[in-house]
């Protein structure tokens, strides 16, 4: 296979097909997606066979833990997708939408409507059940999609592809409206983030390594999603009921992904009392904490203990490891953490108002949170219906990037005949 010429074909196939999903109304896609999420009910056996295979494969290969479970696609994983394609048809449809409609002193009217953006690339490793939030998405925004997924997952993600297909084609949509790259080869990435005359924007879901490569070669622009170095904080105003178990939560539910808590900062004076209570708790699960001499001479029992680096501020473990700071207060708190964050996710546990709101005001992440687990900043949860991925920019869409991260506006015109004096 020649990579370059097949990526041409499929980005003219997505070029051409993005102007029928532009086109066609709400309920022609809506249906789209009830195809799919029902021919994924229907085929969730096979899919479990397909990812057995996969799973196999990665971890004869050695995948990291982190991307096993990335990779697993359980029953509730499913029922997950499924449910999520449900989410996005009962979303109220962006597309044609106008706003900000203003007459002006010339007699015209001006305003905004909310149009696709074309063409979306999306590159991501292990975890199949993008696949799916990505098409639907880009379904029911009117866009159509190319998605890249990685080499481990692609038994799973040929079986997704074919169903997306077959709804698409059961509502009358160009099959060609989604398209998985066929090829495992990484000159396939190549081409695909230098096709600005077929794509129109890239999101990367990936590592470190896949985003440097994206920023320096590409040519198209992109949405993309760095590391996940998540906070919480715990003020010296916490209600300690809630702090234990928003802690445990954010570390502990699920240690592979991005809005996974990495460093915990605890008040100075509470420190003596919450983290003896927390490190019973992290102790269960075998939790390394890496600490601040503060820290470490509050814990020095605790049996899965190290010092912490200056490395370890700035680390994504996506694993059974936490970074413990004491820090004096909140002051202290916001500057360590626009200091080292990834500008994911951040949360503050207080009962303090003007705390609450300092740390929601001058936190500089895509989700600042009050009181509640870091886990919770997922685009399904925001009732997004899914996500194509959380965006660690400023610019055009931040944070879980769901249907109108897909979209952009352009100005219309309503004129009666004016002129331009």
């Amino acid at each position: 296979m020649d990579i370059n010429e097949y990526m041409q074909q499929v980005g003219r196939q997505a070029r051409a097909a993005s102007r029928a999903m532009a086109r066609a109304n709400s309920a022609t896609r809506n249906r789209a997606l009830l195809l799919i999420a029902d021919a994924i009910e229907r085929d969730a056996g096979k899919l479990r066979e397909a990812n057995a295979r996969d799973m196999e494969a990665a971890a004869a290969a050695g995948l990291e833990p982190a991307l096993l479970d990335r990779l697993a696609l359980s029953d509730k994983a499913i029922a997950t997708m499924v449910e999520g394609l449900r989410q996005i048809v009962a979303l109220p449809d962006p597309i044609g939408e106008i706003s900000n409609m203003k007459f002006r002193p010339s007699g015209i009217q001006v305003g905004q409507m909310r149009v696709p953006l074309g063409v979306i690339g999306i590159i991501y490793e292990a975890r199949p059940n993008v696949t799916v939030d990505a098409a639907g998405l880009c379904i029911k925004s009117g866009n159509a999609a190319i998605l890249r997924g990685g080499s481990e997952a692609i038994h799973c993600n040929r079986a997704l592809a074919a169903l997306v297909a077959e709804g698409l084609r059961g509502a009358g949509l160009p099959e060609q409206g989604v398209q998985v790259v066929e090829t495992t080869d990484r000159a396939a990435v190549g081409a695909l983030i230098t096709m600005p005359e077929f794509v129109d924007v890239i999101v990367p879901r990936g590592g470190k390594g896949l985003i440097a490569r994206l920023m320096q070669e590409a040519t198209v622009p992109m949405i993309k999603h760095l590391d996940g170095i998540c906070h919480v904080y715990i003020d010296a105003k916490a209600d300690i009921a809630k702090a234990l178990p928003i802690a445990m939560n954010a570390k502990t539910h699920r240690y592979g992904t991005c809005n996974t808590m990495e460093t915990l900062l605890v008040a100075r004076a509470i420190a003596p009392s919450v983290l003896p209570q927390l490190a019973e708790l992290y102790k269960t699960k075998e939790v390394e904490l890496r600490a601040d001499p503060e820290a470490l001479a509050i814990l020095q029992a605790y049996p899965h203990l190290a010092a912490a680096t200056e490395e370890d501020w700035s680390t994504e473990y996506l694993a059974p490891i936490l970074a413990v700071k004491i820090v004096a207060g909140i002051d202290e708190a916001i500057e360590h953490i626009n200091r080292y964050s990834s500008k994911h996710t951040e949360a503050i546990v207080t009962e303090d108002y003007t705390d609450a709101m300092r740390f929601l005001r001058e936190v500089d992440s895509a989700s600042v949170m009050v009181n509640a687990s870091t886990r919770f900043a997922d685009g399904f949860e925001y009732g997004l219906g899914a996500e194509i991925g959380i965006s660690n920019d400023k610019l055009h869409a931040r944070g879980p990037v769901g249907l109108e991260g897909l979209t952009s506006l352009k100005y219309v015109v309503f004129g009666h005949g004016e002129i331009r004096q």
